[in-house]
């Protein structure tokens, strides 16, 4: 299986009243793009605006972002739109870097989070790099939480694909190409490096804690087998409202950072053997099935000598992925866990709800509950009040000269369990 993708850099984007891509600046037709998601009847209203780095802007709260990126042929997001799904990870992919769509707009459920564009939160979440289209998308008062998160989420994606299918005109792009052959050339390609293999714990517990992957709801999979470049076309995308900090953004999982750093290091001291996409169940019974057939994929299927594993949220899913480490290592697969930490605002409280003693190679992503003060911003995008009901936020953030009192859980990526983040901690 191989993938080209083709990179545009994007360092400025602006509305206008065509489309086109020049000297890496974007420029597109909003009135046109709000008419694609005004095709949705139960949107009954769209703004867009544009966040772009230093500006003085606070965005919140924000449901996902999602990058740019259009097939040459066939459809990016496999299994999202039409009767089809087409196989994704092959072909060509056109990608707009530096630039993101970013959903806003009355909240779905408490766990929406905050990007400032300048100032103290700038520095926690990648976001605040990117020039980012911002929707403020308002629903019909019939529509109930389920589908407004389902309604948002496919009106990101629709954006998503409508400025990526931008670029399939441009011919300024830097090209990457990704060869994936199948496992038995894989397990025989470097045959002196150690076989890693990646576990991608993925949220699948419903009450809007939702993974999808080709367009199917995760709670409906087991573990299951995925290719690298699946992941860079869509194949798999968020539709959770979990804890902002350490949400998998669709954005993540189109550029999973794991992902990347394992394929960088392929054929030079490792051999990336696959990735195994383990849904987090609620049910006991499930997370036991999960975990057994995780650990059965890695050993049994890839024959891997070591592992990374990420999570996704906290809570319950910490135990997913202490006993998915437990399993590894007692098969003698050396595992690394990602993780973040709950230890209080002052550091002081039990970090992880769950630990294992095999899990003694943990990377963290920095305490969740450490809190910052934000500046006053010049513009907010969305509902500032949502503040107080976001993970993090609380009655009392908004101060009374206008500043922000939060948590770093509700900074959009700001503990990514991928690592996408600049936060982690230090033994002294």
């Amino acid at each position: 299986m191989d993938l080209e993708l083709r990179n545009i850099q994007i360092r400025d984007v602006v509305m206008g009243d065509c489309n086109s891509i020049k000297d890496g600046v974007l420029t597109f037709n909003a009135e046109a793009l709000k008419k694609v998601l005004l095709e949705d009847a139960r949107i009954t209203a769209v703004r867009i605006d544009l966040a772009k780095p230093g500006d003085s802007c606070r965005i919140l709260p924000v449901k996902d972002v999602i990058e740019p990126r259009a097939k040459l042929e066939g459809d990016i997001f496999p299994g999202v739109f039409g009767n089809e799904v087409p196989e994704g990870g092959k072909g060509v992919t056109y990608v707009l870097k530096g630039c993101a769509v970013v959903t806003t707009g009355p909240i779905v459920g408490f766990q929406e989070g905050l990007i400032d564009m300048s100032g103290p939160a700038a520095e926690y979440t990648s976001f605040s790099k990117l020039n980012n289209v911002v929707l403020h998308l308002t629903k019909r008062e019939d529509v109930d939480p389920h589908d407004h998160e389902q309604t948002i989420r496919m009106a990101g994606l629709k954006a998503a694909k409508w400025l990526g299918e931008i670029a399939l005109e441009c011919a300024d792009y830097e090209s990457e190409v990704y060869n994936w052959p199948p496992l038995g050339v894989r397990a025989n390609q470097y045959p002196e490096l150690p076989k890693v293999a990646y576990v991608c714990n993925c949220m699948a517990q419903g009450l809007l804690h939702d993974t999808y992957f080709y367009g199917r709801d995760a709670k409906a999979l087991v573990p299951t087998l995925v290719s690298p470049t699946e992941y860079f076309d869509g194949a798999i995308i968020s539709g959770n409202c979990v804890s902002p900090g350490s949400k998998t953004t669709t954005y993540h999982h189109l550029n999973n950072a794991v992902i990347k750093a394992l394929w960088a290091r392929h054929g030079k001291d490792l051999n990336f053997i696959g990735i195994v996409l383990n849904p987090l169940m609620v049910t006991l019974k499930e997370k036991q099935r999960d975990i057994m057939l995780t650990c059965h994929l890695v050993t049994e299927e890839l024959g891997a000598e070591a592992a990374i594993i990420s999570q996704e949220g906290f809570g319950n899913p910490t135990t997913d992925l202490m006993h998915v480490c437990r399993g590894l290592e007692k098969a003698g697969v050396k595992t690394v866990i990602i993780t973040n930490e709950d230890a209080g605002p002052d550091g002081m409280s039990e970090s992880l709800p769950d630990v294992v003693s095999e899990a003694n190679a943990i990377v963290s992503t920095g305490n969740s509950n450490a809190t910052v003060m934000l500046p006053k911003m010049d513009r907010i995008l969305g509902e500032l009040k949502e503040v107080e009901r976001v993970t993090g936020g609380n009655v009392e953030s908004i101060q009374a000269d206008g500043r922000l009192l939060l948590e770093i859980h509700g900074i959009m990526g700001g503990h990514n369990l991928q690592g996408t983040n600049t936060l982690s901690a230090t033994t002294i």
